[in-house]
């Protein structure tokens, strides 16, 4: 992965450069498998540094910061990483920064299947992974690595299907014990006292015959405290569909 630096010519006032090309800043990760090969005596985060910012300085990439895991197995899944999982916060806290910088792809990750999960987990962040040896090394589709994100894909749509399919079974249970799952819920639902009061306001008389019109019950229902969602007296249509 080329990273590519604006070319323009820089503009000035006063000697002072306003239309300087922006440096792309990145920030280095490096990892040993073994303890011992870390201490004063040893070369191996120093080496991969080394290699990490001559990368850098050659594509004219800003290093802002580096992270550094000991002891961690290239088959070590990520989120295991304290390490990396500083240097994530760090991205989180710091959104200028969308690169990560390693010496090889198997400092990444040795695990094919940890280091496209990786990839991806960092892709959909908008977080660029590059390998200083080989900068194109995460796009490289190898027949290995097609198969893997094959697999993975197959997974994730499998994964994807089941929870809707149990949640379409539990939606249709529920349909069936209680007669209703989805949509707004009905007044009974939400103000029973209110429809039981506009149900017994809407009995016919037992001198007249008569039932009591939409809009009076409406206005029995404020006088006793009862109001829509807005605060305001139950429309007319409201009230029938809490006596049909």
């Amino acid at each position: 992965m080329r990273v590519k630096i604006m070319a323009r010519k820089a503009k000035s006032i006063g000697g002072q450069r306003l239309d300087a090309p922006v440096r792309r800043k990145a920030v280095a990760y490096a990892r040993t498998s073994s303890a011992a090969n870390t201490g004063d005596d040893k070369d191996s985060q120093k080496r991969q540094l080394v290699a990490m910012e001559a990368y850098a300085a050659r594509h004219g990439v800003e290093m802002v910061a580096d992270f550094y895991d000991v002891a961690v197995s290239g088959a070590d899944h990520l989120g295991t990483r304290r390490g990396f999982g500083d240097l994530l916060a760090f991205l989180d806290e710091n959104p200028d920064v969308r690169t990560i910088i390693v010496e090889t792809a198997n400092r990444f990750a040795r695990d094919l299947i940890v280091q496209e999960t990786g990839y991806a987990l960092l892709k959909a962040r908008g977080i660029d992974l590059v390998a200083a040896d080989s900068p194109g090394a995460f796009l490289e589709d190898t027949p290995t690595a097609i198969m893997v994100r094959q697999i993975l894909g197959a997974v994730s749509q499998f994964e994807k299907a089941s929870i809707v399919a149990k949640l379409r079974g539990a939606r249709e249970r529920k349909k069936l014990a209680t007669g209703k799952c989805e949509g707004r819920k009905s007044h009974a639902e939400v103000r029973p006292e209110a429809v039981a009061l506009a149900k017994r306001l809407r009995r016919r008389s037992p001198k007249t015959g008569e039932r009591r019109s939409y809009r009076a019950i409406s206005a029995e229902l404020a006088a006793a405290g009862f109001f829509n969602e807005r605060g305001r007296p139950f429309d007319p249509k409201s009230v029938a569909l809490m006596t049909g």
